[in-house]
């Protein structure tokens, strides 16, 4: 995540990144703030407009008897962070999340997807279809793409094991030497379809977000995916306008 110039919004982060993580479990209490005010070389005045942010965001609660990490915080980590996170932990999955794969296949792509990987007429790309989870709770539901000729160096591409599935996108970088360098969401809102409803444990026409991700390098996109959440999570982002041109 870029940095950003408010001192608070760093100390957020790593606070964040802790709980998406599981570094930090649900429930659990925090520190008092002047004690975590100086495990994070901030002073108390910062941090507590740190807290004050993720208590908005959801991550956390307060009350008499201190600040806590929210039980079944109601937010979603972005595609940025599930990425940031298997490449940091080698898991795309948080502490307590589950991951169930249930397809995974070479098939011939939908012509947008074949675009999107520049590919010939008649190429094959790997399609794994896969949806997490949190105790009883449905979380997302996934479909990733990826060039076919990364299942030859990355065997489990094709496998719905659940011991391998999590790390697959370090796999990919560790094992084709491809680096993921740029990356692009889109998001919107609508509504559920039968297939979606299904997985997420939701009625039809149920409202969800859905979006798609497209990572890439200098060779072209190393992962595209499909993605949905019940509309009772939230996703949310941070960005860093150091890289756009001034108006002459």
């Amino acid at each position: 995540m870029p940095d950003t110039e408010h001192p608070y919004m760093q100390v957020a982060e790593r606070i964040r990144r802790r709980i998406l993580d599981g570094v930090l479990q649900e429930g659990e209490k925090l520190p008092p703030q002047r004690e975590l005010a100086k495990n994070e070389s901030v002073s108390v005045a910062t941090l507590g407009k740190a807290l004050d942010q993720l208590q908005v965001e959801g991550y956390i609660t307060t009350s008499r008897k201190g600040t806590f990490v929210a039980n079944a915080p109601e937010v979603a980590p972005s595609s940025y962070d599930r990425i940031t996170r298997v490449l940091r932990t080698g898991s795309v999955l948080a502490e307590g999340e589950s991951m169930i794969v249930t397809t995974a296949e070479l098939i011939k792509p939908p012509q947008y997807v074949a675009e999107l990987f520049d590919l010939d007429e008649g190429d094959q790309v790997v399609r794994r279809q896969w949806h997490t989870g949190k105790g009883q709770q449905r979380t997302g539901l996934y479909v990733t793409w990826y060039p076919a000729h990364f299942a030859a160096s990355v065997p489990e591409l094709l496998s719905t094991s659940r011991q391998s599935s999590p790390g697959i996108l370090l796999k990919i970088q560790q094992a084709t030497g491809r680096r993921i360098t740029d990356g692009r969401d889109d998001i919107h809102g609508r509504d559920a379809d039968a297939r979606e409803a299904n997985f997420l444990g939701l009625r039809i026409g149920a409202p969800i977000l859905a979006g798609a991700h497209r990572l890439w390098d200098d060779q072209g996109v190393i992962e595209y995916g499909e993605w949905c959440l019940p509309s009772r999570l939230a996703v949310g982002y941070e960005y860093s306008f150091e890289a756009a041109p001034e108006a002459p």
